[in-house]
């Protein structure tokens, strides 16, 4: 079984970015299929994503980066960060993102 988390980090402040909406999508046959949605706790985390179990694909994040500067009154150059990964196996999928108004990176984590 494949779990998948995250974290967002909001560099530019030092502190975990709360109220990041992010949604869980799975590559389908022609089309991205919605998997969960949820947003960042207080501590910038998404611990779980939905309650069904993940098979092995190819699986994509989307961070809801301008809604979340917006609503702090702060231009951003990304109104939406888009991470795209692929599950070969069975385990823990952890994906942070470390965030700023003009940038952004990302890596797997653990």
């Amino acid at each position: 079984m494949i779990s998948i988390t995250s974290h967002v980090l909001d560099t530019s402040a030092g502190r975990p970015a709360v109220g990041v909406a992010v949604r869980l999508e799975r590559s389908g046959r022609d089309s991205w299929e919605p998997i969960a949605e949820g947003a960042t706790d207080s501590d910038g985390r998404v611990a779980r994503f939905g309650t069904e179990p993940l098979s092995v694909g190819l699986y994509r994040l989307v961070f809801g980066t301008g809604q979340y500067y917006a609503s702090q009154d702060v231009d951003c150059f990304y109104p939406e960060v888009t991470v795209m990964f692929l599950a070969v196996d069975d385990g823990h999928y952890h994906v942070p993102l470390l965030l700023s108004p003009f940038g952004y990176s990302t890596y797997r984590g653990s």
